[in-house]
Formats: C-alpha cells, structure tokens, sequence
C-alpha cells in the first residue's frame, strides 16, 4: 500500500489489529485488518484473499508453562491479541482439558509468570523466545491447533464496514498482498535491525511460518475457530 500500484488509493493509518477492529466499530475507518475474534461481534464484510495465518509453528504467540499443561490453574495473558487470547483458552479446554482462571498483564515474562502457572505471549515478545531453549514448556499455539483441527490457523483478515467493499477495492488488497509477498527480501532488509532480529530469523519467519494469502483451506480453518470460539463462556 506504500509502494506498490496501490500507492495512493488509500487514507491509510497504522494501529495493532486491536485498534484497528475497535476503529471500525466506532466508525472512525472503513477498513482494516482485523482480529478473527472480532468479527461475529461487528458484523464486517471480509476482503477475500489476504490475511494472517500459519498452517502449523507460527513461532509469535506462544504458551509458557511452569508446570505440566494439564496442570495449568492459572494463566497470565497479554491481551493485544483477543484472538490469540481464545486460542490459547480452546486448546487448552479441548486438548488438555483445563481451564484456567486467566489474569490480564503486560508482555513481561518474568512478571507474568510470577503471577500464574503459565503465560500467553505474543508477537516480537515472543519471537525473541527460542521454543527449544526456554526453561520452561513452550507450546507454540498455531501448532497445536494444527494438530488438533488439521487445519491452518487464521489470526486477522482484512475486513470493511457493510457496503464498503466493492470488486476494485477487494482486487486492490489481493494485488497489494501479492506485491509484499514478492518483496518480502526488502521488508527483511528494512525491518530486521529494528526489531532487534537477524535478517536470517525474519526470512525464515516469512518463509515458513506466515500466510499473507488466504485460500479456502485457510478459510475452513477460520469458520473452525469461529465455531469453537463460540462456545467459549
């Protein structure tokens, strides 16, 4: 949207999903990329072929355990993430049968787990969290979902207020998705140093743990999510 052929065509602005999905709400933008958990509530139209998803280790939201899974009583949670938040709670209902009492924190790790049995952490807090090395059970929740559903999980879609998508505009965020993904070596370049990463980290970040384009395997994994979200209390 900043660089390619779609430069221009939109007033654009940047906010984590959580904003974004509480802008569209309050009528202050027409579209935006929105968390999966958002959407029954406010009632958008999807844009059709670009979102956020992994088909197994996601690697930016994972569960930090001091205790075995099954044990968890108490769960810090970063709540950015309101999707993440019901994933986390799905698995560990229908996988491990337990469900926790949940407590809202900042993304500090040491605090949160001072705090319960285990910790819901998410995005660069997470990434900068090597599974293999962590003292404790990391379960990397995407794959968890993965072996539980057999599907892909979908975090965020792009998503409009009733009667603001059209053709054009539906086409203009598939191209625009298209476009990043063939320069994928530039958003490597340039976002790297900044977030404290290596260039190989976020290329293999890119490569094997995110979908930027949706098909309908991601889209049946969507509507699964959406049909156990709901029956959480």
């Amino acid at each position: 949207m900043l660089h390619g052929a779609q430069k221009g065509l939109f007033d654009l602005t940047f906010d984590i999903p959580a904003d974004c999905a509480r802008r569209l709400g309050a009528n202050e933008a027409d579209i935006g990329i929105v968390p999966v958990a958002a959407l029954a509530e406010l009632g958008l139209d999807v844009l059709p072929g670009a979102g956020i998803a992994a088909y197994g280790p996601v690697r930016s939201i994972l569960l930090i355990s001091k205790v075995p899974v099954k044990e968890i009583r108490t769960l810090s949670l970063d709540t950015s993430s309101r999707t993440s938040v019901k994933l986390v709670r799905i698995i560990l209902r229908d996988r491990y049968g337990v469900t926790p009492r949940c407590v809202s924190m900042p993304p500090d790790l040491p605090a949160m787990l001072a705090e319960a049995d285990a910790a819901l952490v998410i995005g660069d807090p997470a990434l900068h969290i090597d599974p293999r090395q962590a003292p404790h059970t990391a379960l990397d929740l995407s794959e968890e979902w993965l072996e539980m559903t057999g599907l892909p999980m979908v975090f965020a879609v792009w998503a409009g207020r009733p009667g603001t998508v059209t053709p054009e505009i539906e086409q203009a965020f598939r191209d625009s998705a298209r476009f990043g993904v063939e320069h994928i070596e530039d958003i490597v370049v340039c976002e790297s140093e900044p977030r404290g990463f290596s260039q190989e980290f976020v290329r293999e970040y890119f490569a094997h743990n995110i979908i930027n384009e949706l098909t309908e395997r991601e889209y049946a994994g969507l509507r699964r999510f959406l049909e156990l979200a709901g029956t959480l209390e």
